[in-house]
């Protein structure tokens, strides 16, 4: 039986690690093929329909080399802000300021209770009830005035779009901005050309800050539709002239390939699901496959590369299982290992949400 966790955070919007199909998250997917080149999808990817051999089960040993040293537990936190806002938490719910909206979302991390008045809570401009069927914005519940799909947003001068998804989610993931301002301080250091590789990529924040730094990004992600989300977010955010490439395919596949290329990266971002099942019945347990995926992301890297970052939202353990992971698949190679988790600190009381685990490797 899942943890409560688990059962909190299996819903949001990111492709299975193996995955091609929706199951319970809003993904396209299928068995993807080579588009007609259009003007309009330059920049845009997709795996190519070809018969692959199957892949040879990756044999893992532990490596050889001193650890990397650690540094734990590191808590990354997000201050309410212009752009966003954690208003208020409690009884299961959490009230959060998103641009010029008010939403109200639940939160299976908030067991304590309501710091605001009902008066605060009820002033809600979109309200997840997830009583009604999953097509569109059938889960949301305008009190106001009716709202479109998606709204205009901003992230640290970054524009994008904010969106209303069947699955509670609204686009962008705000806790993650810890990870994109240490990403886009490693890239502006470094003083010279950085390739980002983000598996996972569901809307493309993380790109798009990574591209307006300077670096040359390669985004994945296995649903046609969030990479289209994407795309418009970086028309939206000014970045179209920005080297990014956007690719439909299987993450762990595409690695795959990369390590048989040659495509080496100097940062490698990735969140993986908890569970998942391909579009062959493949199953990704993150459990038994995280070793490997792992250890697939360091056999990428470049001679001399920045940093690697692993985010569990879905994950039955504390930081210190992914923690032990990521130092022994890095000994040898210097750096630090920095793990603990992500958190959101709320405007009304100035209590910690937690919405995930993290490791980072840094060199």
């Amino acid at each position: 039986m899942k943890s409560f966790r688990d059962r909190n955070r299996d819903n949001r919007p990111r492709q299975p690690a193996r995955s091609g199909t929706e199951q319970s998250r809003p993904r396209d997917g299928g068995h993807p093929v080579k588009p007609s080149p259009k003007p309009d999808e330059r920049n845009e990817i997709r795996a190519q329909d070809r018969s692959e051999p199957k892949p040879t089960p990756r044999i893992l040993a532990r490596r050889d080399g001193v650890l990397p040293a650690e540094r734990l537990p590191l808590i990354l936190e997000v201050a309410p802000n212009a752009d966003y806002a954690l208003l208020d938490s409690g009884a299961g719910q959490k009230l959060e300021q998103y641009g010029p909206y008010r939403i109200v979302r639940p939160e299976g991390q908030a067991i304590w209770q309501k710091a605001l008045p009902p008066r605060d809570w009820e002033r809600a401009d979109a309200i997840f009830t997830g009583d009604t069927d999953e097509e569109g914005i059938g889960r949301w519940r305008f009190p106001k005035t009716p709202l479109g799909e998606t709204w205009p947003m901003k992230h640290d001068g970054i524009d994008y779009l904010g969106r209303f998804t069947s699955f509670r989610h609204v686009g962008v993931f705000p806790e993650q901005a810890s990870h994109w301002d240490h990403m886009a301080g490693l890239i502006a250091a470094a003083k010279r050309p950085v390739k980002v590789l983000n598996l996972f990529g569901y809307t493309g924040l993380a790109s798009l800050a990574a591209a307006r730094a300077g670096a040359e990004v390669t985004h994945v992600d296995a649903s046609k539709k969030a990479i289209g989300w994407a795309r418009e977010n970086q028309e939206m955010a000014g970045l179209g002239n920005k080297p990014i490439r956007w690719i439909v395919d299987d993450a762990v596949k595409f690695a795959e390939r990369e390590e048989r290329r040659g495509s080496r990266y100097d940062i490698v971002l990735f969140d993986p699901p908890a569970y998942g099942r391909g579009p062959k019945g493949e199953v990704w347990q993150l459990f038994e496959d995280l070793p490997g995926l792992t250890d697939l992301c360091r056999a990428i890297l470049t001679p001399k590369p920045l940093a690697v970052v692993l985010t569990a939202y879905s994950i039955r353990a504390s930081f210190f299982a992914i923690h032990a992971l990521m130092r022994d698949t890095f000994a040898g190679m210097g750096g630090t290992v920095e793990s603990g988790e992500l958190i959101i600190r709320e405007k009304s009381a100035g209590r910690a949400l937690s919405t995930s685990l993290f490791s980072r490797w840094v060199a």
